[in-house]
């Protein structure tokens, strides 16, 4: 079995205030499956977007909040997942003091954002 070592895995630097590591996947699709670990800034919000596959996303360090089409925004922290189904627009954001640390597993071998407009 491979094992991934975090260390080992570069940074993407997405919009300013986040950053994003590809633990498993690859450009090439290679796998099932696409995680990632996401680490945003406090303050940062994702851009409103979905996916056309489902997406599970673990509040690991750190708090904020969420919204998803047809649920009112809502606190997240350690602990929770939320499941984004595939094509609902959705959206998270870090508050506090500290970085807002997720893993994001997307259900597609390639990971596709379409963004919206708010």
């Amino acid at each position: 079995m491979p094992v991934v070592v975090h260390d080992d895995v570069p940074f993407d630097q997405f919009n300013a205030g986040a950053t994003y590591q590809t633990v498993v996947g690859d450009a090439q699709g290679s796998t099932p499956f696409r995680l990632g670990i996401q680490t945003s800034s406090p303050g940062y919000r994702t851009p409103l977007h979905s996916h056309p596959y489902v997406e599970a996303l673990t509040i690991v360090e750190g708090e904020g909040e969420a919204w998803m089409e047809g649920v009112e925004v809502f606190p997240v922290k350690p602990g929770m997942t939320l499941v984004f189904p595939a094509h609902v627009r959705h959206w998270f954001r870090a508050l506090g003091t500290r970085p807002l640390k997720t893993y994001g597993i997307h259900a597609s071998p390639h990971r596709i954002v379409i963004e919206h407009e708010e």
